[in-house]
């Protein structure tokens, strides 16, 4: 009897080609949280009893794509043709990195069917700020007065980044971004629509940097590529770079080297040969990143060499030619050459810095310090330094449960897999003990 019952359900489910899958089974969360959206796939698929080769004809691709697909790790992937694997397997977007279905219509300036839908993208508590936008945006102001409002409230929320919770910020930055969208679709002609658009831009830029903050990749992805489509329709190509080159810096740290190599050469492209010397030092320092992720120390060193070579002929430049960027100076150089030294593993690049472990311990952005002392602990393992590493993640991790910063917090879960013994010492005990009570 209850086999004939099991049997029923099984025909049932199958009927109606739904795949029971846990999703918050130990499997999938560990795959999926390393970034090895392959493995999160070849486990949905086996949970649904398909061949590689049925997925792929079921997907329009064949069993040879969905093979690599599958085994490529934490390098870079298609999100198109994840998305539609995704989509037939019914996997939770965020488990592959990808947006939500209501992130994705908001980007795209569309509406979902549900009002709630509609309310978590509007609501959030609006700042003196924002507020201020409302009040130029209600009378006929120039397009001028209006852009300048719509950028101040962007400064404004950039500054609180600094010191509060990007989950606290996400819902008025969104907001925000809806109404600059507004305001640069109801805008005369062409030339105001795109000298709205660079606002629009900043503004999708930063709810990018959020995201990722926050860890919801998926969207941070969404975001980045919003931006760069709004800096395109404003008609600025240094815009149109920086966005590039933010969007290659995320796909850099996710792992995703090649893709984050194929945006910095886009990014050139924008501005042609005449780039100025400030954008050239930072695209080399982004470039220099990517090939580290990639494991390639060469390649990143002589990125690296060519950033610091045009740092030194930025001050020959005459007026601030890249406004978007702050000032790039040796000292930013030498802090992403910390963070390569940090993925490749060379303890020399992380400590060749003086200032390193000062900067690392000094006030100011704290989610930015804690990514710094996370990169010297990671000088410190590879040096042996058990002690000292742990004792900086254990600093940083604090600072990124006090922030509710998801990408501290999987940067701190990273270096502790990096570290494998039978019999830890009390500080990597006490880490453990930490990190365990953290569900983010």
């Amino acid at each position: 009897m209850w086999m004939l019952i099991a049997v029923r359900r099984a025909c049932s489910k199958k009927a109606k080609g739904v795949v029971m899958v846990n999703w918050s089974s130990h499997a999938i969360s560990e795959a999926s949280r390393r970034g090895d959206y392959g493995r999160v796939v070849k486990l949905a698929r086996m949970e649904a009893r398909l061949s590689q080769r049925g997925l792929g004809e079921a997907c329009g691709t064949s069993q040879s794509a969905i093979s690599r697909l599958e085994g490529r790790g934490v390098t870079s992937y298609d999100t198109a043709q994840l998305a539609q694997i995704a989509d037939h397997l019914q996997i939770p977007p965020r488990l592959v990195g990808l947006a939500d279905r209501a992130t994705a219509l908001a980007a795209r300036g569309e509406r979902s069917g549900s009002d709630v839908e509609r309310r978590s993208f509007l609501t959030g508590v609006a700042t003196v700020a924002a507020s201020s936008v409302v009040s130029v945006a209600s009378v006929h102001s120039s397009v001028s007065n209006q852009a300048a409002a719509l950028r101040d409230a962007t400064s404004a929320f950039r500054r609180l980044d600094g010191s509060t919770p990007s989950r606290q910020l996400v819902e008025a930055v969104l907001a925000h971004l809806r109404m600059a969208q507004r305001i640069t679709h109801n805008a005369e002609n062409g030339r105001e629509r795109g000298h709205l658009a660079a606002v629009g831009s900043e503004v999708a830029s930063l709810a990018g940097w959020l995201h990722w903050d926050i860890g919801d990749h998926g969207s941070a992805r969404t975001w980045y590529g919003v931006s760069s489509k709004a800096a395109r329709h404003s008609r600025k190509p240094l815009l149109a770079a920086y966005q590039l080159g933010s969007l290659a810096q995320f796909e850099a740290h996710a792992g995703n080297s090649a893709q984050g190599l194929a945006l910095v050469r886009s990014a050139r492209k924008q501005l042609g040969p005449d780039l100025p010397a400030i954008a050239d030092a930072w695209l080399f320092s982004v470039e220099a990143l990517a090939h580290a992720t990639a494991g390639d120390a060469e390649s990143a060193d002589a990125a690296l060499g060519a950033s610091e070579r045009c740092v030194r002929h930025i001050e020959n430049e005459e007026g601030p030619p890249w406004p978007w960027v702050f000032s790039f100076t040796e000292a930013k150089v030498a802090a992403v050459r910390v963070s390569c030294g940090a993925h490749l593993g060379k303890p020399r690049w992380v400590f060749s810095t003086p200032d390193s472990t000062a900067a690392a311990t000094t006030p100011g952005h704290e989610k930015q310090r804690a990514l710094l002392m996370l990169d010297l602990a990671s000088g410190h393992m590879a040096s042996g330094r058990l002690d000292g590493a742990f004792i900086l993640a254990t600093q940083a991790l604090e600072i990124g449960l006090r922030y509710q910063s998801g990408r501290i917090v999987e940067r701190a879960r990273g270096l502790r897999r990096s570290y494998s013994t039978s019999t830890p010492p009390k500080v990597v005990r006490e880490f453990d003990e930490r990190l365990y009570d953290v569900f983010m």
